[in-house]
């Protein structure tokens, strides 16, 4: 993207305005934490964010800061506090790292009274200046609208995948809520690039058992897993078996053996930007039009789990597995086909 163009994205996504102050962060290798080209080249990345940003603000009377803090190691693991602090006392705070920040951002953005907006980019890689970037991201607003629309009073979900498998969800007592490229208001936080909508499961939480009673989410969950096909085994909204063999079966074990709450089924995501490609970033990928399921963390989307990790994990068409199906259900038992022969029906958004 050349200068004009930045400065067009960044006006809409974010529209920073006169006297704001604006943070970029970004996170660095260190010790045992080894550095590669893609991070290497976001942390340009970042830099050239900065420069743009600050060329603007000379025009336009708003400050910009760059700062650096050393990686966690392991997506959404909180950032050192002091970083956290420094975020709460500014308008926007953009996070372009190798490891996710969201879970720390939640912490300033949707804190009491916060007037802090902010935008996660974890793994953002250049290439994606030519695909996901360049959406339309009114329509893509529009596209979420319409599926946050669509996902609201559903109770379940049945999922068929390209392997064969299927896993039904329920969605009972949750909302769906949305993301679609606007970092634009105090308490706003986005991932970006941008374009989907989403709903939490129902978990079956402690003060929720007596009126809903247990999860009804169970089935069989596949996932390629570094080239490998293990099927994850589903009963009451957890992960309660990994079915494999070999040496990343047995490292999938050992993430939900190091802490129990990763077990939990924690989002139904539908990507709904049409310039997103399949790139093996989940970043992008959960962008793709089609379904992304995540496991961990679910209290930061509307439910009720709290976690050290939210992963999610994309079946859009042409990822290594794909969701062929994703039919929802609402209380009188009517279906919405959603998702057809692994794409999303555009068509039914429009209507």
């Amino acid at each position: 993207m050349n200068t004009e163009e930045k400065i067009k994205l960044f006006n809409y996504v974010f529209a920073p305005k006169p006297s704001e102050k604006i943070l970029i962060l970004f996170d660095v290798p260190h010790d045992n934490i080894s550095d590669n080209e893609n991070w290497k080249d976001r942390r340009k990345m970042a830099m050239e964010w900065y420069d743009t940003f600050r060329a603007m603000g000379k025009k336009n009377n708003f400050t910009v800061k760059l700062m650096e803090f050393p990686a966690t190691g392991l997506h959404n693991y909180i950032i050192p506090k002091k970083f956290i602090d420094i975020a709460m006392k500014m308008d926007l705070v953009i996070a372009m790292t190798e490891f996710s920040a969201t879970s720390s951002l939640v912490k300033v953005a949707y804190s009491k009274d916060s007037k802090t907006r902010c935008t996660s980019m974890p793994n953002v890689e250049r290439r994606m200046e030519k695909t996901a970037f360049q959406a339309d991201y009114e329509k893509v607003n529009e596209y979420a609208t319409a599926i946050e629309k669509i996902l609201k009073n559903k109770i379940a979900a049945d999922i068929k995948f390209s392997t064969g498998d299927k896993l039904h969800i329920d969605l009972r007592n949750r909302n769906p809520k949305k993301e679609a490229g606007n970092c634009t208001k105090p308490g706003n936080l986005i991932n970006f690039p941008s374009g989907e909508a989403w709903i939490s499961p129902y978990e079956g939480a402690p003060d929720e058992l007596d009126v809903f009673g247990e999860s009804k989410t169970e089935g069989i969950w596949p996932v390629d897993y570094f080239g490998d096909l293990l099927k994850l085994v589903i009963k009451k909204n957890r992960i309660v078996e990994v079915k494999g063999n070999g040496e990343n079966a047995d490292k999938m074990r050992k993430i939900f053996e190091e802490n129990d709450s990763r077990r939990n089924i924690a989002e139904l995501g539908i990507g709904c930007n049409p310039k997103a490609v399949v790139s093996g970033n989940p970043l992008e990928d959960e962008k793709v039009s089609g379904l992304h399921i995540a496991y961990g963390m679910s209290n930061h989307i509307g439910g009720k789990i709290k976690s050290d990790l939210h992963v999610d994990i994309s079946y859009p068409k042409d990822a290594p597995i794909e969701a062929v199906t994703l039919t929802l259900i609402d209380k009188k038992g009517n279906k919405t086909e959603l998702i057809k022969n692994s794409k999303l029906r555009y068509e039914i958004l429009k209507k």
